[in-house]
């Protein structure tokens, strides 16, 4: 039986480099996604999600395949793979839930697919893996092998902050202006 594993990471480049090394180790493509935020890519077409290919990182696989996608609550971010296509219909669609539905159809809880959409909107990563029990060990050794975010940790700063779940209705999350001080996290 199929079983997806996801794992979240602070930066693009990081994401990047795992789905890089999933792909060198026989994982196929097209069970793999990322969707997060990519500071060296130009925001402005993320509504019309056009291409930004190769140029953002990795020349063949998954990542030539990336594209933009505003994400409500999130903002423009890159994504590729079945949960870009999964959150951009439920977008499109206006399924309720997108980001988080998109990752409870892939069988997380309610409350790590909070997280995960919150980890994107706060300028994160995350990278999700389709796979056979036969291969798990090799795919959680990959993801775990990059510095990944501690999420029993993040998830407790994020209640501190005053955080309880994924709103789809807030803006989009400021981590240079949060960081200066300009603005305060939102309290959801």
């Amino acid at each position: 039986m199929t079983r997806t594993i996801t794992r979240s990471y602070n930066n693009y480049e990081t994401a990047s480099s795992v789905v890089e090394q999933l792909e060198e180790a026989g994982v196929s493509s097209s069970a793999i996604s990322v969707v997060g935020r990519n500071d060296d890519t130009d925001e402005t077409n993320a509504a019309e999600g056009a291409g930004i290919g190769a140029g953002v990182g990795g020349a063949a696989g998954l990542l030539a395949g990336l594209g933009m996608l505003a994400i409500p609550g999130v903002g423009p971010v890159v994504a590729a793979g079945w949960l870009a296509a999964t959150a951009a219909g439920a977008v499109a669609g206006a399924a309720a839930g997108g980001l988080v539905g998109s990752f409870v159809k892939e069988g997380h809880d309610e409350e790590e697919a909070n997280y995960y959409a919150e980890t994107v909107r706060r300028g994160g990563s995350v990278v999700s893996v389709r796979t056979e029990p036969e291969h798990e060990a090799t795919v959680e050794a990959i993801l775990d092998g990059a510095t990944l975010i501690d999420r029993n940790a993040r998830t407790a700063q994020y209640r501190q902050e005053g955080w309880s779940r994924f709103d789809a209705n807030a803006d989009p999350y400021d981590r240079q202006a949060t960081a200066s001080g300009r603005m305060t996290p939102p309290i959801i």
